[in-house]
C-alpha cells in the first residue's frame, strides 16, 4: 500500500510539475512565430523598397541611344581661367567587326573579363553575389561583377562615379542591351572601344601600335593576352613604361585562359616566357592632328582622366577643367624650341615641368624639343627620363636627417675619403676633399661623402618613408641612392612634386592637371588629389633655407633672380663604365642634368639630355649649365615676386660662429667673416657662446713734434705679436676736427699739423679683418705756434708714461711724392663699432682683408706726409670737415 500511495503521490506532483511546462512550451511556440511574421514582413517592406527604389533609379537612367554607341561625342578642355582651349575627338581608328577578331583573342578578353559572357542575359547573378559580399566586407566599389555588356554601357551612357544609383541604372541597360544587340554585336563594341594607353583606343589600333600588325589575326597567343589583359589599368600595363606589371599582367590572363580551358598548361608556359621587350616594335610617336595646342600638357589631362574617371575623352562628350597656364604654356614651348641657349648637338634633348607650389596644379609642361608636327610623341616632362643625380639630396639624405634627427643646419659633417657599407669606395665630384663643414655648406657645394653620411645616420628605411611622402614611390633603396643613383630614372613632373612639398610648409599635393570633370548629364567628378602632411614644418623651411644657400652661392648661383627668393638644387649624373665603354666617351661624361628649384609661388624642375645614347651623348660643361638658365627664364617670366617662406615657430635662426662643434652662439667679439646664420629645430638651439677675446690695447704711447721737420711723432708699443693685427689712430684737433688713420707699423708720423693747434691722439688694436678692437691708448700734443722757438713739452699717456722722447727729424724729402695715402676715405668705416650681420642672410660675409678698404704694411710715415701735401685727409664725425695743414 505503501508503494503504492507513493507512487499516487509521485504522479500526482509529476503532473502538477508538468503543466505549467506545456503552457512555456506554448509561450515559447508563439514567440518564434511572432519572430517569423516579423522577419517576412520586414523582408516583404525591403522588397517592395528594393523594387520602389530600382524603379526610382531606372527612371532617371539615359536612354539607351543608338547614335552614342556609333557616333561617338568629343570633349573640350578649359584652362585655369574656365577657357576653351582644345577639342578631342573625332579621330580616326581602325575599326573591326566581329569577323576580324581571331578566337584565341576573344577566349582571352572572355576568360580575363567574362568567362560567362554567352551564359548571361547582360548580368551575372553569380559573379555579381561574390561581388557584393566583398562589397560588404570591404566597402561598396571594393570590386566590381561586371560583365562585357556592363562595361559597353558604362563606356557608352553613364559615368564613373561608384554609386549605388549608377550601378542600378548599369544593370538596366546592360539587360536592355542583351535585348536589341546579338553577344556578337556587344564583344564587337567592347573591343573597338576600350582604351590602351599612349592615346591608343580600340584592340586593333593597339595591336599596330604596340606589336606592328594590322591583321589581329597575325596576333600570337602572348601578344593576345597583353592585349585583353591592359583594359583593366591601361597606363599601369602600359608596356613601355612598365614591362614588369605588364608581364604580370599577361601571365594572369594566361593563366585564366588556361583555368577556363582556352589553352593547355604547357601552352600557357610557353607563352609565359616570351619577353615583354621582345614583342613590342620601336616605341613610335602617335602622329594625329596638329591643332591639338599644347599637347605636353593635353597628354597629362588624357592619363588623369583615363586613369581617375576609366574613361573616353574622345568619344564621352566630356567637360575637362584644367590648371593649365597658357601664357606660361607657350612661353615654356618657344622657349625649349628656341635656339636662344640650346646648342646644336645630335638628339640634345630637355623637358621643363612648372606647378604652383602652394597648390600642386600644374601650370605648363614642356615635354621635349622640335617635336612640330608630331601631336602626344613622348613626353619628357612627364616620363622618367634619367637618374636625379644630386637633385634627390634634399629628398633621401638631408631631410629625413632633419625630420628623423632633428640636425640644425650647421650640424657638422667631414668631407673625407670614405666608402659605401660594401667597401666601394665613394668620391665627390671632382675628386677633391674639404674636410669639417657644415650640413649647409655640404649641400651648398654639393659634396657626396657627407650626403651618404646623412642618408647613413637616418638608416634606409626612414629615409625611403620620407621619400615616398613626396611620391617617389621607391619600393627600395640602396646607399647608392644618397647621390642619385637610382636603378630606375624619374621624371620632372615627379621632382617638381617632391621640391614643392619643401616650399609648402611640409604639405604635400600631387601635382595634377585637372580639378574637375563634367559629364553629359551634368554630374561632376572631382579629380583634385587632397593635400598630405610629408614632414614636420621646421623640415620644410631648414631645407629651404639650405637650398637658398645652394642658389646664393653654392652650385646653382647661375638659376638666380634677383628679387625673388628661390631656392633649388643642380644635379648631374654619370654613365656606368660599361656604357661609357660600349660608345666610346670619356669616364666622366654627363648624360643628364638638372636643377630643380621654387619660390613661394611656383615650382620648376628642369632637365637636360639625350633622346638616345651615343657617341656624342655627353653634355659639355656650358649644356650641364642649361637647366639652371632655362629655370631663371620661365621662373623670371611667371613669377611677379611676393613675400619670402615664412619661418615656422618651431624653427630658431641664431649668428654662429663659423666652425665650431657643436656650434656655439657668436660671441660679443667674434669678427663679422666669422658669423654665419644657422637655423635649429626649437629647443635644440646651441646654449654656449663662443669666447672671443678683445685684443690688448697699445703702451707706452708718445708724441712730440719736431720744429725743423714740422712734423708730429707718434710711438707706441705692443706687448703681443703684431702680424695678426693693425692699429687704427684717431687724431683730433681742439676745433673737434677728427681724422682717423691706419697703421700696421709701431709709429706714426703727421706732417704739417696745424701750427698752435692742441691734438689728442687714440691709438686703438684692431683685428686684421677690422672687426674686433680694443681700448684705446690715449695722449695729447700742443702744437707750438709759429712764433714759438722751442719744442713742446711732451705730454704723459693715460697709463701716466712720459712721452718723452727724440724728435724725429725725418722729413722724407727723398720720397720725391711717389707713396700711396694710407688713409683712404673707406677708412672712415673704422670710426663705428662693426655692425652685425643682416638678421636674415644666408650667404657666409665676405672676409675682409684689412683694417678698412686702406693700405696696410706700407710706410705709415712716407704715406702720410704725402698725404698732408694734398690737403686730402678726410675727417668723420659731426660736423667734420676736411682738415686743411697750413
Amino acid at each position: 500500500m505503501s508503494g503504492d500511495y507513493r507512487s499516487r503521490a509521485e504522479r500526482k506532483q509529476a503532473a502538477k510539475q508538468a503543466k505549467p511546462k506545456k503552457a512555456k512550451k506554448r509561450k515559447t511556440s508563439s514567440f518564434f512565430k511572432m519572430i517569423a511574421l516579423t522577419l517576412v514582413i520586414l523582408m516583404m517592406i525591403g522588397v517592395i523598397s528594393g523594387i520602389a527604389v530600382f524603379a526610382y533609379f531606372v527612371k532617371g537612367a539615359p536612354p539607351l541611344d543608338e547614335t552614342k554607341i556609333k557616333d561617338p561625342l568629343s570633349s573640350t578642355v578649359y584652362d585655369m581661367n574656365g577657357r576653351k582651349i582644345a577639342e578631342l575627338g573625332g579621330q580616326k581608328r581602325t575599326y573591326i567587326s566581329y569577323s576580324d577578331i581571331p578566337k584565341m583573342l576573344e577566349q582571352a578578353v572572355l576568360a580575363t573579363e567574362d568567362a560567362r559572357f554567352y551564359q548571361h542575359h547582360g548580368i551575372d547573378f553569380i559573379r555579381l553575389g561574390g561581388a557584393i559580399v566583398a562589397n560588404f566586407r570591404e566597402g561598396f566599389g571594393a570590386e566590381g561583377g561586371s560583365t562585357i555588356t556592363q562595361q559597353v554601357v558604362k563606356l557608352t551612357f553613364l559615368s564613373r562615379e561608384k554609386t549605388l544609383k549608377r550601378k542600378v541604372q548599369e544593370l538596366w541597360l546592360a539587360l536592355r542591351l542583351e535585348q536589341k544587340y546579338s553577344k556578337h554585336e556587344i564583344l564587337e563594341m567592347y573591343l573597338n572601344k576600350v582604351y590602351y594607353s599612349n592615346n591608343v583606343y580600340g584592340v586593333a589600333k593597339a595591336a599596330e601600335f604596340y606589336f606592328g600588325k594590322t591583321n589581329l589575326k597575325d596576333l600570337t597567343l602572348p601578344e593576345a593576352a597583353l592585349l585583353a589583359g591592359m583594359p583593366q589599368s591601361p597606363n599601369n600595363y602600359n608596356p613601355y613604361e612598365y614591362p614588369e606589371a605588364a608581364k604580370k599582367r599577361r601571365d594572369l590572363v594566361l593563366s585564366l585562359m588556361e583555368k577556363h580551358g582556352f589553352i593547355t598548361k604547357e601552352e600557357a608556359e610557353k607563352a609565359k616566357k616570351v619577353t615583354i621587350q621582345s614583342m613590342l616594335v620601336d616605341r613610335k610617336k602617335h602622329n594625329g592632328s596638329s591643332s591639338i595646342p599644347y599637347d605636353s600638357f593635353i597628354d597629362e589631362v588624357i592619363k588623369e582622366v583615363t586613369d581617375q574617371a576609366n574613361v573616353n575623352v574622345y568619344e564621352d562628350g566630356l567637360k575637362i577643367y584644367t590648371t593649365l597656364d597658357p601664357d606660361a604654356q607657350s612661353y615654356v614651348e618657344d622657349l625649349l624650341n628656341s635656339n636662344e641657349l640650346f646648342t646644336d648637338k645630335k638628339d640634345l634633348q630637355a623637358a621643363i615641368a612648372l606647378i604652383d607650389t602652394k597648390t600642386g596644379e600644374i601650370r605648363a609642361l614642356g615635354g621635349g624639343r622640335n617635336q612640330d608636327g608630331v601631336t602626344f610623341g613622348f613626353n619628357y616632362a612627364t616620363q622618367r627620363v634619367g637618374q636625379p643625380g644630386s637633385t634627390i639630396k634634399p629628398i633621401l639624405d638631408y631631410g629625413p636627417a632633419i625630420e628623423y634627427l632633428q640636425w640644425s643646419t650647421a650640424h657638422q659633417l667631414v668631407d673625407e675619403p670614405y666608402q659605401y657599407s660594401n667597401g666601394t669606395p665613394i668620391k665627390n665630384w671632382n675628386g677633391t676633399y674639404e674636410g669639417p663643414m657644415t650640413m649647409r655648406m655640404a649641400l651648398a657645394r654639393s659634396r657626396n661623402i657627407p650626403a651618404l653620411k646623412a642618408l647613413q645616420a637616418v638608416g634606409l628605411n626612414r629615409a625611403k618613408q620620407f621619400a615616398n611622402k613626396l611620391g617617389m614611390g621607391f619600393d627600395n633603396i640602396y646607399e647608392s641612392y644618397a647621390v642619385g643613383g637610382l636603378e630606375k630614372g624619374v621624371s620632372p613632373l615627379q621632382m617638381a612634386g617632391a621640391y614643392s612639398a619643401f616650399g609648402n610648409n611640409g604639405v604635400y599635393i600631387k601635382p595634377h592637371a585637372v580639378t574637375k570633370i563634367v559629364f553629359p548629364d551634368n554630374t561632376e567628378m572631382d579629380l583634385t588629389p587632397k593635400p598630405k602632411v610629408a614632414m614636420k614644418d621646421y623640415t620644410a623651411y631648414m631645407i629651404t633655407d639650405m637650398l637658398k644657400s645652394v642658389v646664393q652661392y653654392g652650385t646653382g648661383t647661375l638659376a638666380n633672380v634677383p628679387g625673388l627668393h628661390v631656392a633649388g638644387k643642380t644635379g648631374t649624373t654619370n654613365y656606368p663604365e660599361d656604357v661609357a665603354r660600349k660608345y666610346g666617351l670619356p669616364s666622366n661624361a654627363v648624360p643628364d642634368s638638372w636643377f630643380v628649384g621654387y619660390t613661394p609661388n611656383y615650382t620648376a624642375a628642369v632637365w637636360t639630355g639625350f633622346s638616345k645614347r651615343s657617341s656624342t651623348a655627353n653634355l659639355s660643361v656650358y649644356e650641364q649649365k642649361l637647366p639652371r638658365l632655362l629655370f631663371k627664364k620661365v621662373i623670371a617670366h611667371v613669377d611677379d615676386g611676393g613675400k619670402d617662406f615664412p619661418m615656422p615657430k618651431s624653427v630658431v635662426k641664431l649668428p654662429i660662429k663659423k666652425g665650431s662643434n657643436p656650434p656655439q652662439l657668436a660671441g660679443k667679439y667674434t669678427p663679422k667673416d666669422e658669423i654665419v646664420y644657422e637655423c635649429f629645430v626649437r629647443g635644440s638651439e646651441p646654449t654656449e657662446t663662443a669666447k672671443d677675446e678683445q685684443p690688448p690695447a697699445p703702451t707706452n704711447i708718445q708724441a712730440t713734434y719736431d720744429q725743423i721737420a714740422d712734423a708730429i711723432s707718434l710711438s707706441w708699443k705692443y706687448g703681443s705679436d703684431i702680424e695678426n693685427v693693425a692699429f687704427e689712430v684717431r687724431m683730433k684737433n681742439d676745433k673737434g676736427e677728427v681724422n682717423v688713420l691706419s697703421t700696421t707699423d709701431l709709429s706714426l708720423t703727421i706732417s704739417h699739423p696745424t701750427s698752435g693747434a692742441l691734438y689728442t691722439f687714440e691709438v686703438y688694436t684692431v683685428s686684421k679683418d677690422g672687426q674686433v678692437k680694443s681700448e684705446p691708448a690715449t695722449t695729447t700734443l700742443q702744437v707750438p705756434s709759429s712764433e714759438q722757438s722751442e719744442p713742446q713739452t711732451p705730454t704723459s699717456d693715460q697709463n701716466g708714461n712720459n712721452n718723452s722722447g727724440t724728435p724725429n727729424g725725418t722729413n722724407d724729402s727723398n720720397n720725391n711724392g711717389n707713396n700711396e695715402q694710407n688713409n683712404s676715405g673707406d677708412n672712415s668705416d673704422n670710426n663705428t663699432t662693426p655692425t652685425p650681420p643682416a638678421p636674415n642672410p644666408t650667404n657666409p660675409p665676405a672676409p675682409n682683408n684689412g683694417a678698412g678698404n686702406g693700405s696696410t704694411g706700407t710706410n705709415s710715415t712716407n704715406s702720410l706726409r704725402n698725404a698732408t701735401k694734398t690737403n686730402s685727409l678726410k675727417k668723420i664725425g659731426a660736423g667734420s670737415t676736411t682738415l686743411s695743414v697750413p
